[in-house]
């Protein structure tokens, strides 16, 4: 979703040519939350009596009659409030400038930005939780598709398909939660920190901050402009950061998977492309695209804090604008990032007799086979390590897999090893180093056997609907604050 709010009411409530009241969608852009401060500083100027009610409503009116002029198509909708101020005294006389009783661009343009960076963060988590959605549907349906997993790039041990995406899944609920607790620390107000030390004016910065839709105040003045104006940005940019890492790594066992002849897990082919020469190739760009974008989140996140880290406590443009910039950028960067991640989840073919055979193409099951001496027989686990160990060797060396040596081969090796007979029936044998029974002998909380993986599945839906559930409150929570605004401006405007 592009905007996340498009469609909401517009923060002014207009008239129509035929002198109804009417609403009109605006762009959620910087004259939009502009706007809306400026319908919050008039009806907190109005309530606590800073300016009589009569000039109060002329500015009001002014105000009105300018946003409906900027909601025609193809107009200009300045974001400086200098340019908003002379429209307005065009309108309302010279009083109109009273509007910025009390109040600097630093604290009126510290608000816009955060509000600007608030609908980007709602939109990242709704792509998020997006891409979450298909992940669960594909673990959903793998709980007993038998995968390798690696460890220095080697196999190391079979598991499900399922308990690998899940990993995924509790990576994007780690990315989600510190998405969240930014936006908390991001969703406080600044206004009536005036140009860095309040003023002079008994402005209501509570009544501000409440009329806006803000949670909390930034209490403190000089932070509100000076310090928390950059390091809310970059923390927003270092989650940003974090998040690229675990899709980046995701995208890369991806194109690793590629270098197989026959993978088992690829693209549908209407998602790959085409060489101009090589009729056979079949590329898997959205993969390539997902390490891509990420590789630019990642780097561009790392520009926000580059920006800030040299600058002084003072209200500059390298913190107020610039970065502001970058990190809008980066925020549209990340929810596409998460728009691929869910193109690839939903276009993912799976062929789990393949990546059975990858898993019995090597020795990734030795250890359920010293596992198996150690529970059957009460062979010490160092000393069956050492016999797996042996029959790995073995195998490598005479080109055969777990399945192709025979229970005299094993058994010969056990003889040789430790100087006793095999203390595993042949039944024992295949099924220790059977991948299906390893992973379905698991026992441990949160591993690959079906029983903890279908519990994850149904826990991670859980957390994803209330998390959902979360995002939809908030966007709920900025439509009704517009709303109650409307309400208060629209009554001293005489509406």
């Amino acid at each position: 979703m592009k905007n996340v709010m498009i469609g909401v009411v517009a923060c002014a409530s207009i008239l129509s040519a035929g002198g109804v009241l009417a609403q009109t969608p605006s762009p959620r852009d910087a004259f939009h939350f502009m706007t809306l401060a400026n319908k919050a500083q008039i009806v907190m100027l109005a309530e606590e009596g800073l300016i009589p009610s009569g000039e109060a409503r002329a500015i009001a009116a002014g105000i009105r009659e300018l946003v409906l002029e900027e909601a025609k198509p193809g107009a200009p909708r300045p974001s400086d409030y200098l340019r908003f101020e002379r429209q307005l005294v065009e309108r309302a006389g010279a009083e109109g400038s009273k509007l910025h009783m009390g109040r600097s661009r630093n604290d009126l343009g510290a608000s816009v930005n955060r509000l600007l960076m608030r609908d980007k963060v709602i939109e990242v988590l709704d792509a998020l939780y997006e891409a979450q959605e298909s992940l669960l549907n594909v673990a959903g349906k793998h709980q007993e598709t038998i995968i390798p997993a690696y460890t220095h790039a080697v196999q190391a041990q079979p598991t499900s398909l399922a308990h690998y995406l899940l990993a995924l899944s509790s990576a994007l609920e780690r990315d989600a939660q510190r998405t969240r607790e930014a936006y908390h620390r991001l969703n406080h107000s600044p206004l009536g920190a005036g140009a860095l030390g309040t003023s002079g004016f008994a402005l209501n910065r509570d009544r501000l901050m409440e009329l806006v839709g803000f949670e909390a105040l930034l209490e403190n003045s000089y932070d509100a402009i000076c310090v928390s104006t950059a390091d809310s940005k970059a923390e927003l940019a270092s989650v940003y950061a974090v998040s690229s890492l675990a899709l980046g790594r995701f995208a890369q066992d991806l194109v690793v998977a590629y270098a197989d002849p026959t993978p088992g897990i690829y693209l549908s082919d209407s998602m790959t492309g085409r060489s101009s020469i090589m009729p056979q190739k079949r590329n898997p760009g959205p993969i390539e695209a997902l390490r891509r974008t990420a590789t630019s989140v990642l780097a561009e996140s790392q520009k926000v804090l580059l920006m800030a880290h040299n600058t002084t406590f003072g209200e500059v443009s390298d913190v107020r604008y610039y970065l502001k910039d970058q990190v809008l950028s980066v925020s549209d960067e990340t929810r596409q990032m998460y728009g691929i991640l869910k193109s690839i989840l939903d276009g993912l073919v799976v062929n789990p007799e393949r990546t059975l055979e990858t898993v019995n193409a090597d020795f990734s099951t030795m250890t359920e086979l010293a596992d198996a001496l150690l529970r059957g027989a009460g062979v010490p686990f160092r000393i069956g390590y050492n016999f797996a160990s042996a029959v790995t060797t073995y195998g490598r060396e005479h080109g055969k897999t777990p399945n192709q040596i025979t229970y005299a081969e094993y058994g010969r090796i056990y003889q040789e090893v430790n100087k006793a007979p095999l203390p595993l029936s042949e039944a024992q044998l295949q099924e220790a180093i059977d991948p299906r029974k390893m992973v379905a002998n698991r026992r441990g909380k949160g591993g690959p056997q079906v029983a903890e993986v279908n519990r994850m599945i149904s826990e991670h839906r859980s957390r994803l609907t209330a998390n959902r559930l979360w995002a939809t409150a908030e966007k709920e929570g900025m439509t009704r604050a517009e709303a109650n605004l409307d309400v208060a401006f629209n009554q001293l405007a005489g509406q």
